[in-house]
């Protein structure tokens, strides 16, 4: 993943908790870097080692982590350095959720190393969605459950994110996102 998934992982950690519990957490992952470069790949393990010791450190599941993370990215990280992607990704929730692959397709552009899920819509509602996430990541539901609500939040639309699948055994997850 790129710095600048990690990055917000230690934003999100210092917002919440402090910098002594992100220097803990940091310590407890084996994370040497002094601080990571926004546009630099890294290895995943390090972001799975960094959400780990941060479930172990606050006491919570890997899964509540990698949610709170997933809303802290939609409603801080990617407002503040890809706005104006944001904005171009949709006016609503369903359209913004139908636009996800175009999006990620042109934050490739800016970094070649990008290896994105990708996203479907199907049996769009007036209320509804079925959202299927394809991933070679494993474990990372439990984010785009945070990425939708904050979406939502955005949006100014709540909704409810209902997981239909087990992450840990498959590479595509089903999503009913209801509003």
């Amino acid at each position: 993943m790129y710095g600048i998934i990690n990055t917000a992982v230690e934003q999100l950690i210092v917002e919440n908790y402090g910098n002594n519990t992100w220097l803990e957490i940091k310590k407890k992952a084996g994370v040497a870097e002094e601080q990571f470069v926004n546009m630099q790949p890294y290895d995943d393990k390090i972001t799975y080692a960094m959400v780990g010791a941060a479930a172990e450190v606050l006491r919570l599941e890997a899964a509540e982590v990698l949610e709170k993370f997933g809303e802290y990215w939609i409603l801080h990280t990617a407002k503040e350095g890809y706005g104006n992607l944001l904005d171009m990704g949709g006016n609503n929730l369903p359209d913004f959720l139908k636009n996800l692959n175009t999006l990620h397709f042109k934050v490739g552009s800016l970094m070649p190393n990008l290896v994105p899920p990708s996203f479907e819509v199907l049996e769009l509602t007036s209320n509804s969605l079925l959202l299927v996430y394809t991933t070679k990541r494993i474990g990372l539901a439990p984010m785009v459950v945070g990425l939708i609500k904050g979406l939502g939040i955005r949006f100014n639309t709540p909704c409810n994110v209902l997981y239909l699948s087990d992450s840990s055994k498959e590479f595509s997850h089903h999503f009913k996102v209801s509003w």
